[in-house]
């Protein structure tokens, strides 16, 4: 049974890994990409979709997994503003599907993405990485600037404390309630198009800055789908996201949502922890490098959620590579290698019995 291997790509003269080097990675199928010019709320136009179509058909991948579409604030706070806001989600999800997109990956984060406090940990062996503290985060008074790596980069100064403040009265319940609206608005455009949305877990898997977060376990995910009954409501499940949280059973949840048929695509990386939760580094694939029992993972998507679009998530920087941190090109093919590697050792065993 052959896996949906994809690799997200960046762009042409926004990544240093090309489509010629990914195509020469064994069993990868599939770009992930997205229009990284785009700002949340803008809409993807038709000629915008086709130029990069053009390019990564050019290599004979396909593009069925955008990611992200992302959701523009006002949206998450429940504004005025965020009916027009709205309207442009459904146009993309429209222009997207004419191009044989199936997945649009999203998340619902308030103000900020992904988040690390160091972009180059170094290990031991010289290779480099991202890691989480919380403790240095915890130091950090956003009312007088947040000096991060890889933060704020969106917007100004005095952009991002007008949109911290924008979020007082915003609580859990509130976020859930704007989730709800927007679920509700575009996923009848989902699914006239044939399209699913994947929401992405909160990374790290909690609150940051007195911030709500809403998607980060199993009961969260599983809230979540019953916003909306349709099976284009799904989630993108990121094991290193997910398994930052020592409470969170990897395994069990890929198998709980595989059954379910909610797994739209399947981020699969591993990650360290550092004495707690709270402090973590990433790691190789390998599931000896980690906490993550990656067998385990994969077995569970073979079983549960074959169909699934995989790709590997954040990587190393080894073998003095320069590139976008958690993005290099060596150690996510390694991953990819060992992932294919595991996949076909369940495949068949499988057919064994």
């Amino acid at each position: 049974m052959p896996m949906k291997m994809g690799w997200r790509w960046y762009g042409e003269g926004n990544d240093p890994v090309t489509l010629s080097d990914i195509k020469q990675i064994p069993g990868v199928t599939s770009i992930v990409w997205a229009l990284h010019n785009k700002m949340p709320g803008e809409i993807w136009e038709i000629d915008e979709i086709q130029k990069v179509a053009d390019q990564i058909h050019a290599y004979g991948f396909d593009m069925d997994v955008v990611e992200s579409v992302n959701v523009h604030d006002d949206i998450k706070i429940g504004l005025p503003t965020r009916d027009q806001y709205i309207e442009n989600y459904k146009q993309c999800i429209r222009n997207l599907s004419k191009f044989g997109v199936k997945v649009i990956c999203y998340n619902f984060m308030p103000v900020f993405d992904w988040t690390r406090t160091d972009l180059a940990h170094v290990l031991p062996d010289g290779s480099d990485c991202l890691s989480f503290e919380e403790e240095k985060v915890r130091a950090v008074d956003p009312e007088r600037g947040i000096e991060l790596p890889g933060w704020g980069t969106n917007h100004t100064p005095a952009e991002l404390q007008a949109l911290l403040h924008s979020y007082r009265g915003i609580g859990e319940e509130e976020l859930w309630d704007n989730c709800r609206y927007f679920l509700r608005a575009v996923l009848p455009v989902a699914e006239e198009c044939g399209v699913k949305l994947a929401l992405h877990p909160d990374d790290p898997p909690r609150p940051i800055f007195g911030l709500p977060r809403i998607t980060h376990d199993q009961a969260g995910f599983d809230r979540m789908v019953k916003l909306h009954d349709s099976p284009c409501n799904t989630l993108c499940l990121c094991t290193g996201s997910l398994g930052s949280n020592v409470q969170n059973d990897i395994p069990a949840m890929v198998r709980h949502f595989g059954e379910m048929n909610r797994i739209g695509c399947l981020h699969v990386r591993n990650i360290k922890h550092l004495g707690s939760d709270r402090r973590f580094r990433e790691s190789s694939h390998l599931s000896s490098d980690g906490d993550l029992d990656m067998y385990e993972i994969m077995k569970a998507a073979y079983e549960t959620c074959p169909d699934t679009y995989i790709r590997p998530d954040h990587g190393r920087m080894i073998w003095d590579e320069i590139g976008r941190p958690g993005y290099g090109l060596y150690d996510r093919a390694l991953g990819i290698a060992y992932l294919n590697g595991l996949w076909e050792a369940i495949d068949k065993n499988a057919k064994r019995g």
